[in-house]
């Protein structure tokens, strides 16, 4: 029996606000899909500023870590008054999608080492919940994602241990995941995400409406399913009998 899924490839970075929004859409989407028992989602990193320190504050000597709003309006040139507007405008747009962003709150902090844990999770099959916890911890609770109890406190929800949590932030087998991903969407021409791929076939790029997201995935199966037809033994057996009269 074969447990072939076609894949659904998403590079995501836990401070961009339209990853948090495209998942519920593809998510909104995956609940009217008939087809996603055969859809299995793998979460890739990215990171839209490497640059940010990791104590990312706002100038040497000050301890208080720096905004999101005077961050945006910094790194784009724009007044704070600006910024602040755009931050509401998308904290709307996370409402229309159900999530609940305080913007205001928010921390501005490297997300590098979040992407380590999120690996190790990828590695227990819980790569998906690790978002939603990073995603939930950032948005909607502005937790510090630069801090080492934080990530240790959304390694645990997501169902690592301890053990497994300070690993991912010392073993370098994770950091090298991390930059691999990265590594691989420079190669696939990916700029910004969030950017969902199908079956290394068609892709979507940003936090686009669930109508979007069920049409590519009805087209994507449907080809994926050519290409991996059922074999006559691929069957789930349960309790049968035998002509000989054997029942088990």
């Amino acid at each position: 029996m074969t447990n072939a899924k076609m894949k659904v490839e998403v590079w995501s970075d836990i401070m961009c606000p339209f990853c948090y929004i495209g998942k519920r859409n593809y998510e909104a989407a995956l609940e009217q899909f008939t087809g996603k028992e055969n859809v299995e989602i793998v979460w890739k990193s990215f990171q839209l500023d490497p640059s940010i320190p990791e104590a990312s504050t706002e100038n040497a000597s000050s301890p208080v870590k720096q905004n999101i709003s005077q961050y945006l309006a910094d790194r784009k040139g724009i007044s704070y008054e600006e910024a602040a507007e755009m931050n509401a405008a998308v904290t709307e747009m996370a409402k229309s999608a159900g999530l609940d962003y305080h913007l205001d709150k928010a921390v501005v902090a490297n997300s590098f080492k979040a992407h380590r844990v999120i690996q190790m999770a990828k590695t227990k099959g819980s790569g998906d919940l690790a978002e939603e916890n990073f995603f939930k911890a950032y948005f909607t609770e502005g937790q510090d994602l630069g801090n080492t109890e934080v990530l240790m406190e959304a390694g645990l929800k997501t169902g690592l241990s301890e053990a497994e949590v300070k690993e991912s932030l010392s073993n370098d087998e994770y950091a090298y995941r991390v930059k691999q991903d990265i590594t691989e969407a420079g190669q696939l021409g990916i700029q910004g995400v969030p950017f969902f791929v199908f079956n290394r076939k068609y892709a979507i790029s940003g936090a686009q409406p669930p109508a979007a997201f069920l049409q590519t995935l009805e087209k994507a199966l449907a080809e994926w399913k050519k290409e991996h037809p059922v074999s006559p033994f691929d069957v789930t057996g349960g309790p049968s009998c035998t002509p000989d009269g054997n029942c088990d």
